[in-house]
């Protein structure tokens, strides 16, 4: 079967099942249940969408809650990445950051974001370094395991060949770190995702789909929320397809460092 149609195949049952969760939420939107102002049906959320992407305003939100995640995201990998590397490689750089590592990484970003209002105000400053903070512990934690799990026979039949430290680095440390490494930018763009909704509900001034989902709860417009989360999963899901879902197939798949499900 050709990557073509091994695409096609995937998007087809990623339809099926968003239809199938689509057929759940209206069956439990139209049984009653719940109030329309609480659940509303699919079409009065598809209305409000349409609405708001013609007037403009979901397409502004959207974009600057893009721009405060990739600016973090962008700043996580430059730092988390290098560091990570640096910790699988020297022992004084993992005595010292690791510690550190472990006692930061399971403090959630959400509950910073009032500290970092106080430091630095409200805006895309705080939002961006909660971002930055959130994305930055996966990006380096997931580098530094995939780099000190690349096999020693690897390093050392590459060395007995005649690899100097160069070759040994881009052509065995990073190919067999490689899984790791793109796990920790699917966790990492993950996180910022979290962090930027949660920052964007109390540190944004008036833009992001975080504060659309905060504001349109103060006035019991659900169906405002439920249309900025398919906006969300909607970006989620592309990247994930498009960007690392592609990265994954030029890099560990093309250098075989991972096993393609089949059926």
């Amino acid at each position: 079967m050709s990557d073509q149609s091994k695409g096609r195949r995937s998007l087809w049952r990623a339809a099926v099942v968003l239809i199938i969760a689509a057929c759940c939420y209206e069956a439990a939107a139209r049984s009653g249940y719940f109030a329309p102002a609480l659940m509303p049906k699919l079409s009065a959320v598809a209305q409000t969408f349409v609405v708001m992407l013609l007037d403009g305003t979901m397409i502004e939100h959207s974009v600057s809650t893009l721009y405060r995640v990739l600016f973090g995201f962008f700043l996580a990998v430059l730092v988390g990445l290098p560091i990570g590397i640096l910790m699988a490689r020297f022992r004084p750089v993992e005595s010292f950051f690791l510690p550190l590592v472990s006692a930061l990484m399971p403090i959630p970003s959400f509950a910073l974001v009032p500290l970092f209002m106080l430091w630095f105000g409200i805006g895309n400053l705080t939002t961006i370094l909660i971002v930055f903070y959130a994305a930055t512990f996966p990006m380096m934690f997931n580098t530094w395991s995939g780099v000190r799990s690349v096999n020693p026979l690897w390093l050392r039949a590459a060395g007995a060949m005649g690899a100097d430290e160069n070759a040994l680095f881009w052509k065995v440390i990073i190919p067999g770190a490689s899984p790791f490494i793109i796990t920790g930018l699917r966790q990492a763009f993950l996180r910022a995702w979290i962090a930027v909704v949660g920052a964007e509900m109390i540190a944004a001034s008036d833009w992001g789909l975080g504060w659309v989902i905060f504001d349109a709860k103060e006035f019991l417009n659900t169906d405002v929320m439920l249309a900025a989360l398919v906006v969300i999963g909607g970006i989620g899901f592309v990247f994930e397809k498009l960007v690392f879902g592609s990265l994954e197939k030029r890099t560990v798949q093309r250098w075989g460092m991972s096993r393609v499900a089949k059926g």
